[in-house]
């Protein structure tokens, strides 16, 4: 295993990353991304164990209902690049249990480099959102073919690839991409029905970042954003190659949407728990700012409330119920259910605006306009806001405005932004969740009782 230094060293590799139009060459130094890069390591510090069979416990493979359920703490105490590196991981798992019995020499190859990634130890992001061009058509009628990101050689040792994935959280933070196809694929579309992992250094690899970072001199206004961010990538493969030994599809169209389908599946599951974690934290947010606004016990505010704290039980009962059905594979591993993992993420990410306008009611308009922590602290105006930010004794000012500042940051600035459309948009959009809900439902059986209260017999007679 790494340790927090040896994780430092390792990304400084000639991996061409690039910031608001320059280049970086020293990524633990910069200004902005550097934090990202010293809170992967501190993850490294904290999982590190000597020896040389040693595993990280956020890359080793759940067995059991039970593992499953304690890995959810430990990954919503690490960095984001951790739980991605986890959920490809399972991603890579899962497809490698789905594709065994049509493409055994895939799925061994799949087997044999998760593997060496957990003895390596490295980190991995997942790469399938393609830049898809006109989305109304297929990738090979495109006016561009590289919409989609595809095959543009064969050699005896490897292919070449070239096109872009978006929205990669952590990218250029990674040792490897996990490339997989964004999409089921037809009869024709060969060249796009490709999944392989590439190093991030991989000489044509480029990464464009961007960030939700607090750009303020002062982070004490921004406590949520400034401890998490983490940079998005616009990873580009301009004709980069890729070894055999690193293809775990090419070609075999009728497979593609078997690793969408499997990395849908642990994004879902990490959305569903992220946001029965979130939900508590917005329950808790407006109990708070209730108190302190001296509005607790008024009867619409605590109906609001009551529909929040409503809506995380909900959303917590979706994430026991998609582990406790969970289905263990001939291999061990242990894959949450379809059905409620789906419904859950759904029904969460649905009504999360829902739950932020409540929060936002039930606070007011301090929200956006609270004073500084720095003009808590200025010798003119201090004693001043304190006093008028104070709402009854035992409420200090500055109390107040530090929950505003959390609340905006959590829900109302840029990574509240972000936050928004990423509950809706990873791990596919909503549709993408009520397809999958609707095809594991048991329809039928809903259909046999409402026929059976009817009264009326079935095509059977029953």
């Amino acid at each position: 295993m790494m340790t927090g230094e040896q994780y430092k060293k390792s990304i400084k590799d000639g991996r061409e990353t690039f910031f608001e139009g320059e280049r970086v060459r020293d990524l633990a130094t910069h200004p902005l991304l550097g934090a990202c890069v010293g809170r992967i390591a501190a993850g490294y510090d904290r999982w590190y164990k000597p020896g040389t069979d040693a595993v990280s416990e956020l890359m080793t493979i759940p067995g059991s209902a039970k593992e499953l359920k304690d890995r959810i703490p430990l990954l919503h105490s690490s960095d984001i690049v951790a739980n991605v590196t986890y959920q490809s991981i399972m991603t890579l798992t899962t497809a490698a249990s789905r594709i065994a019995p049509a493409l055994p020499e895939y799925a061994e190859r799949i087997r044999d480099y998760v593997k060496g990634a957990q003895r390596r130890d490295i980190r991995i992001v997942e790469c399938i959102t393609d830049a898809k061009g006109d989305r109304s058509r297929p990738p090979g009628k495109q006016d561009d073919p590289d919409a989609y990101t595809h095959v543009v050689d064969r050699r005896a040792d490897g292919v070449v690839i070239r096109g872009a994935k978006l929205h990669i959280t952590g990218a250029s933070m990674s040792h490897e991409l996990m490339v997989i196809p964004t999409k089921a694929m037809k009869p024709g579309e060969e060249s796009y029905a490709i999944g392989c992992a590439v190093p991030v250094n991989s000489p044509g690899v480029k990464i464009v970042d961007t960030t939700f970072a607090p750009r303020h001199h002062d982070t004490r206004d921004f406590p949520v954003a400034s401890a998490i961010h983490m940079p998005e990538g616009f990873v580009i493969f301009d004709d980069v190659f890729v070894p055999n030994e690193r293809i775990f599809l090419d070609g075999e169209v009728a497979h593609a949407a078997v690793f969408a389908h499997s990395l849908g599946l642990w994004e879902r599951l990490g959305g569903l728990s992220g946001m029965a974690e979130e939900g508590d934290q917005l329950v808790g947010f407006a109990q708070l700012i209730a108190e302190a606004n001296g509005l607790a016990k008024e009867s619409h505010i605590k109906e609001k409330i009551s529909e929040m704290l409503i809506h995380a039980t909900l959303v917590h009962a979706a994430l026991e119920a998609a582990i406790a059905n969970c289905t263990i594979s001939e291999e061990g591993a242990a894959f949450p259910d379809e059905l409620y993992t789906n419904a859950g993420k759904y029904h969460a990410a649905a009504n999360y605006n829902a739950m932020v306008r409540h929060l936002h009611d039930i606070a007011g308009g301090s929200v956006l306009t609270a004073p500084s922590v720095a003009d808590f602290e200025n010798e003119v105006t201090g004693p001043l806001v304190r006093k008028y930010m104070s709402t009854m004794t035992g409420v200090d000012g500055e109390y107040r405005a530090k929950l505003f500042h959390a609340i905006r940051d959590l829900t109302a600035d840029a990574y509240g932004g972000w936050k928004a459309v990423t509950n809706v948009q990873a791990g596919g959009g909503l549709y993408a969740q009520r397809i999958v809900t609707r095809k594991y439902y048991d329809l039928n059986g809903a259909k046999r009782k409402a026929l059976h209260l009817a009264g009326i017999k079935d095509e059977k007679g029953n």
